[in-house]
Order: C-alpha cells, then structure tokens, then sequence
C-alpha cells in the first residue's frame, strides 16, 4: 500500500512538471514586431530611427498602438498578412511600432490617439500631409483601409524619390 501511495505521488509530480513544460512551450516570445511582422526589421527607439532614416535615406514609418486596443488589433491583423505591404515595409521604410509617445510633439499634431500611422522623410521632417481617408483622425487607418494604406504608402515612396 504504501509504495502505491509513493508511486500516485511520482507519477502526480511527473505529470503536473510535464503540463508546466507544455504551457511554457506555448507561450511566443516577445518580439519588436509585437505582431505587426516578424519579418520586418523593426528598430527599438524613435531616436534610432531618427538616426537610421538619415543614414539610409529611407523615410521612417512610426505606428501608433496599444495592446488592448481592438482597432490596433484588427489593422495589425491585417497588417500582418498582407504580403505586398510586409515586403513594402521591410524594403522601403525604417519601422518603429511605440505604445507609448513619443516626446516629438509633431508625431501627433492632431491629437494622441491610435492606431496611428506617421511618417518621417529621410531629412527628418514629419510629413503631417500624409494623411488617411477621416477628418476627426487624419493618421488612423482602419482594416478596410488595406487598399488606402497601400496607396498612401507608394505614394509617399514615390515623392522621396523624386524630391
């Protein structure tokens, strides 16, 4: 009787240790991507990429967003799945996504809100005339506004190139 008790206890300790290990498993590592790409290189600072902009002469594309928001969830879904725009982002743009702001008050000239999309030229200019399809948050891009994000994206590619 008494190694059946000390066998129930083993195979208790066992099983419980192999649940720990399983839901360990299960947990994804955070990245700086935070579910927006992780094929993207996504930089850690908006100084960082400030700095980066100007060295590679690419313009700088600061996503606004917070984790619990369900509008920054649904446009990160289909952020993330889009292919044309994950290759556009990682070949095209330095990428930084903050849930937080950031002290450069140009980054929100009409209000702190998200989601919200801006951009800084290569010269370090915040280019607020960029701008999506809603008067009361000209930053914010919903999930239908795929095709918009797409546009305003080549867009703004094509005005670095010619300027």
């Amino acid at each position: 009787m008494h190694s059946a008790v000390s066998l129930s206890f083993i195979l208790l300790a066992i099983s419980s240790n192999f649940a720990i290990a399983i839901k360990k498993e299960k947990q994804v590592p955070q990245t700086l991507s935070r579910g927006w790409g992780d094929d993207i290189t996504w930089i850690q600072t908006y100084e960082e990429g400030l700095y980066q902009a100007k060295q590679s002469n690419k313009p700088l594309m600061v996503i606004h967003h917070l984790e619990d928001c369900q509008y920054c969830r649904a446009l990160k879904k289909v952020f993330a799945e889009s292919q044309e725009i994950q290759e556009m982002c990682q070949n095209d743009f330095i990428m930084l996504n903050l849930m937080h702001e950031t002290t450069d008050k140009n980054l929100s000239p009409d209000g702190q809100y998200v989601p919200r999309i801006m951009f800084v030229d290569p010269s370090l200019t915040v280019r607020a005339d960029i701008t999506g399809r809603y008067t009361n948050r000209l930053y914010t891009y919903e999930p239908q506004d795929l095709a918009v994000c797409k546009f305003f994206f080549r867009l703004f590619l094509q005005s670095e190139l010619i300027a």
